[in-house]
């Protein structure tokens, strides 16, 4: 393992809410070839495994994760290729991703500049913000099964609102993107224009971004703002009083804060709409 190995690593230090219970074992590869060892050693004695990106859409448990948690942050490469292509490794930020494009004059993702994580997150829950998805500009979407690498072109794939389908432990480790050839100039005008429209997100304490998925023909937001509970407080963690659809750690917050206040948005909002919220961050762990 030419890697990071770290024990009993708390999660905490891994993702934006700054919660999170330790993990058994923690690992960060180097390369596809550290990650396909590692994994062959981790199924060969039977310890279950998470793969996660930059811990920015994630949620772990008090109790902390039980196996290995397998990190891509090293998968930061990027790579221009003719034809206005460009290959992304999955642990690569959202926000290097579009400072690249721009400086290699290729737009098409630029809604992604104001989008917290990495681009293997923003592939696995196809991102999106403004109109724009991740998916959208795939041309090619290059996994790992335990039966080898697959390469699939964007038509094979079943994706959509927020959602890629994948089997069960796959894992991305990158894409190939189709952006256009635009003047610098305009992309990076595009971007801060992105970054303005959602300048109402930065809420200023940690957070996991938008915590609820958006209803069909509804924002999550304003269903939560109109049950009564912007402000509101369950230990150290709060509905954001910048933005309602943001759960953010004022301080000394647990996940079972987030948890109940979770619990108690979807209750009031339920009472007061008639909508059941989803969420959008995913909850591991052992409670």
């Amino acid at each position: 393992m030419k890697g990071a190995v770290l024990w009993d690593e708390p999660m905490s230090r891994h993702t934006s809410l700054r919660v999170g219970g330790p993990a058994d074992l923690y690992l960060e590869p180097a390369d596809h070839e550290d990650l396909e060892r590692a994994l062959e050693q981790i199924r060969s004695k039977g310890v279950p495994y998470l793969v996660v990106g930059g811990g920015y859409n994630l949620l772990v448990r008090d109790g902390g994760i039980r196996g290995c948690v397998v990190s891509l942050k090293g998968f930061d490469t990027l790579e221009p290729l003719p034809g206005a292509r460009l290959d992304v490794g999955a642990g690569v930020t959202n926000q290097a991703l579009t400072r690249y494009a721009a400086q290699q004059c290729l737009g098409g993702v630029e809604f992604l500049s104001a989008i917290p994580g990495s681009f293997g997150g923003a592939l696995t829950m196809n991102a999106g913000a403004h109109g724009g998805e991740t998916m959208q500009r795939v041309e090619v979407l290059t996994t790992l099964r335990e039966t080898g690498v697959l390469v699939r072109k964007r038509d094979e794939l079943d994706y959509g609102y927020r959602f890629l389908k994948l089997e069960p432990g796959e894992i991305i480790l990158g894409a190939r993107l189709r952006l256009e050839p635009v003047e610098r100039r305009l992309i990076e005008e595009s971007i801060q224009e992105y970054i303005a429209k959602r300048g109402g997100q930065r809420v200023g304490f940690p957070n996991a971004g938008s915590f609820f998925k958006n209803p069909a023909g509804a924002s999550a937001w304003r269903l939560i703002d109109e049950a009564g509970l912007r402000g509101w407080m369950i230990g150290g963690a709060q509905v954001s009083e910048v933005h309602t659809n943001f759960l953010v750690n004022k301080g000394g917050a647990l996940a079972a804060d987030f948890l109940a206040l979770a619990e108690l948005i979807k209750s009031r909002v339920k009472e007061t709409s008639g909508v059941e919220l989803e969420e959008e961050v995913r909850i591991v762990g052992e409670g």
